[in-house]
């Protein structure tokens, strides 16, 4: 059964939704790529822009998705993404970017409606 896990993440403070967008997009993805290849099956990013047009201070910018096939293997992911090196490469490109105090991650529990066609 897949495993979704979902993170909410806020940009630093002071940085344009474009700066923020061209640098996760460009650098900050291909970490991202690199430690989640042989574990996850699905690596989205979701920039959120107000239907309002208004760019106002928002709780997030950007919603992360993540699948996994199974438990055991996003749990294994994690493991891995512990080691210190990794870590510290991660921190350190997520400091140039996010709001880390802001960061939410969960495990994604889905419930769909069948609509009516037509």
């Amino acid at each position: 059964m897949t495993v979704t896990v979902l993170t909410l993440l806020k940009r630093r403070e002071g940085m344009t939704k474009a700066d923020f967008i061209a640098y996760y997009e460009t650098r900050h993805r291909l970490i991202g790529e690199k430690v989640l290849s042989g574990w996850a099956t699905r690596y989205v990013r979701k920039h959120l822009h107000p239907l309002d047009g208004n760019d106002a201070v928002h709780d997030f910018d950007v919603v992360l998705e993540i699948d996994f096939p199974d438990q055991t293997t996003c749990d294994a992911c994690f493991a891995a993404m512990a080691d210190p090196s990794t870590m510290a490469e991660i921190i350190d490109d997520e400091q140039r970017l996010f709001d880390r105090s802001r960061m939410r991650t969960y495990a994604v529990e889905v419930h769909a409606s069948a609509l009516p066609t037509g």
